[in-house]
């Protein structure tokens, strides 16, 4: 992935957005640390599309990561408190 300086990447963004079109992400930095990413639209909507699939509450659990863990619900019996009257 190519790096480009924010201020390159406005005065060169035909360039930016072609090579983002043919070769794919670029990266856009701002004081030498890391921005955003220009990505085709493409790509984008490939990397959300599953975000937006509406799913059933039972997808939703059967794809969570905790699928498989084993938890232990047991705890003390609760016996209330004592109450002075």
């Amino acid at each position: 992935m190519h790096a480009w300086q924010l201020q390159t990447a406005k005065a060169r963004f035909s360039e930016l957005f072609r090579l983002a079109r043919s070769e794919g992400p670029q990266l856009i930095t701002r004081q030498g640390k890391e921005g955003v990413i220009m990505l085709p639209v493409e790509q984008f909507e490939q990397l959300t599309a599953s975000a937006r699939r509406k799913k059933s509450l039972l997808q939703f659990f059967q794809e969570s990561p905790l699928v498989g863990l084993e938890l232990d619900f047991e705890r003390d019996k609760d016996v209330g408190r004592e109450l002075n009257l």
